[in-house]
């Protein structure tokens, strides 16, 4: 049995429960308890804080876990980077006072930095050959210029809407992250034969989203227009239909040329367009 560690509150754990979810595997909340068994997949379940799961996957804790590309960074944990899973983008940047004249990077030389990322500040700034102050703090970061507990802070940065509210403006983008599965590299065979079932159900997942499945009607002088319109995942699927003349053309196509697509098939004398979402996408 597979123990896997997620973050016990927040977005993080709403989209890493949703994502075992779509997988067939579903828990309790992290909400009502800290360890939940799991239905649909032989997995336990240990809810913890974000900056704590790197040292449970590398302590051997948890077997794996699902947590942000950064927090890994930052705790500097021993451990292997199995898939990034699409969710929890966000960046670590650095943000002044609007008022501040910033021209480049060689304004924080000399600098307090407020930060609740040491670790991956420091490196920033060795390698741009920078010596300034970090002050580590934890939470409420971005007001630390305003009462005058730093020059300039270093956090996490998702819309800027927290950054515009305390008056201040992201001038460097240092790290950008994203959630991802995270594995102790100790793990014995079986548990290696399980994850390498975890990983196929949620490739199929994520293969999907962002997917869409066309069916379409097209009459026989267009069929070869449609066809090279829509290649599909290996080509698309062409069935004749009672009509003489006619034929059903299936395929899948990305979300974000949907409607360029359907436009130039309309174009080309394709009818009867329905538009499908997609669950899984099994290889």
């Amino acid at each position: 049995m597979l123990k896997i560690a997620i973050q016990s509150k927040g977005r993080l754990n709403d989209e890493s429960m949703g994502l075992l979810a779509d997988a067939g595997i579903s828990a309790a909340s992290g909400s009502r308890s800290l360890v939940s068994r799991a239905k649909g997949f032989p997995m336990e379940i240990l809810y913890l804080r974000d900056d704590d799961i790197p040292a449970a996957v590398a302590m051997g804790v948890a077997d794996i876990g699902i947590v942000g590309l950064n927090e890994v960074a930052e705790k500097g944990m021993d451990v292997a980077e199995v898939m990034r899973l699409g969710f929890g983008a966000c960046r670590l940047s650095i943000a002044v006072p609007k008022s501040v004249g910033y021209d480049d990077a060689s304004w924080l030389r000399g600098k307090r930095i407020a930060t609740s990322y040491p670790v991956i500040l420091g490196k920033y700034l060795a390698e741009q050959g920078l010596e300034a102050e970090i002050h580590e703090i934890a939470g409420s970061v971005e007001i630390a210029p305003a009462v005058g507990m730093a020059d300039a802070i270093f956090d996490i940065v998702s819309s800027g809407g927290t950054l515009i509210q305390n008056g201040l403006r992201e001038v460097e983008q240092v790290f950008f992250s994203e959630a991802a599965l995270i594995a102790n590299k100790e793990l014995g065979e079986e548990k290696l034969a399980e994850l390498d079932k975890l990983i196929f159900r949620l490739r199929s997942i994520l293969a999907s989203r962002g997917m869409k499945y066309l069916l379409m009607n097209v009459p026989e002088h267009s069929v070869e227009a449609a066809v090279e319109l829509l290649p599909g995942m290996k080509s698309p699927t062409v069935l004749p239909l009672a009509e003489s003349g006619w034929y059903s053309l299936h395929a899948v196509v990305p979300e974000s040329e949907l409607w360029d697509k359907i436009e130039c098939l309309k174009a080309a004398g394709v009818e009867d367009i329905l538009v499908l979402n997609l669950e899984n996408i099994i290889k």
